[in-house]
């Protein structure tokens, strides 16, 4: 057993396990890493999710439907609801299998970029996620890029859950301070550890120290001085250190504020020692 001390442990609060998941979740924990959030992106990738999180331990997972598959529609969103409900009851049941380990709906949201499904699909997706999110009580994680306007338009119109949090924050001050005032959190990626990433670090600078958290998005987005190389949940320690520069506080603090944030939000049981 390693004996990571308190101020050195970690939540990877959204990441992509796949199918080397047991590998890299071992891995994670010798490094210090108490959870991973490990994202449901469609159907498939949500049932596997699941299943993740009901054999790895401190493996936590989301169910949901990304912008990028929002053309798959009503069909899926029934599938994947379904998948939430049985998920629920059976937490709600006391069952000790990993199911109580589903923590939000997502990741979800609008992708004005790629824009690899269709607007207006896009936007029933995910204002019928939001619904989900009310629905089962759980938290809501939201991808958002280049449709702030239209993001933040969604969720007005729905209500925000308690428990939102926008995922891989590529937003500035102002963006930032919009999901504030709607109680939302964000989670900053190695993102915030580039050279030309100067308006999200004016961002991880301002955030109330009980309303942000750190994630990798593996396997994508390694942060520096990884970057370039395949991302890994045991990586999110130098995303930390790049927010912790940023706000002018220790690595540390970070860690133990971030922690503390992604177990309140996911309502994350203390971990088992690492």
């Amino acid at each position: 057993m390693n004996t990571v001390s308190e101020a050195d442990v970690w939540i990877d609060s959204h990441c992509h396990l796949w199918d080397n998941g047991a590998e890299l979740v071992a891995e994670a924990r010798r490094d210090g890493v108490a959870w991973v959030v490990d994202i449901g992106t469609d159907v498939e990738r949500s049932i596997a999710a699941l299943e993740r999180a009901r054999t790895l331990p401190g493996v936590a997972a989301t169910i949901g439907l990304h912008p990028h598959d929002a053309d798959e529609g009503p069909a899926a969103l029934d599938v994947l609801e379904r998948l939430i409900a049985d998920a629920s009851a059976a937490g709600a049941a006391g069952s000790d299998d990993g199911s109580t380990r589903l923590v939000a709906v997502g990741e979800c949201g609008l992708d004005y970029y790629y824009e690899h499904s269709d607007r207006d699909a896009q936007r029933e997706a995910f204002a019928a996620q939001i619904a989900m999110a009310h629905r089962y009580e759980l938290a809501l994680v939201i991808h958002s890029r280049e449709a702030w306007e239209d993001t933040f338009d969604v969720l007005d119109a729905e209500g925000v859950p308690p428990g939102t949090v926008f995922h891989c924050f590529t937003g500035g001050p102002d963006e930032a301070r919009a999901a504030l005032e709607r109680g939302a959190s964000v989670s900053f990626s190695g993102i915030v550890s580039f050279r030309n990433a100067a308006e999200i670090r004016d961002a991880a600078a301002l955030v109330p120290a009980d309303r942000y958290l750190v994630e990798t998005d593996a396997p994508y987005l390694a942060p520096v001085p990884k970057r370039g190389k395949q991302n890994r949940p045991s990586w999110v320690r130098f995303v930390g250190e790049a927010v912790a520069a940023a706000r002018g506080v220790s690595t540390a603090q970070v860690a133990a504020e971030t922690t503390a944030n992604a177990r309140r939000i996911f309502e994350l049981d203390e971990p088992a020692a690492l």
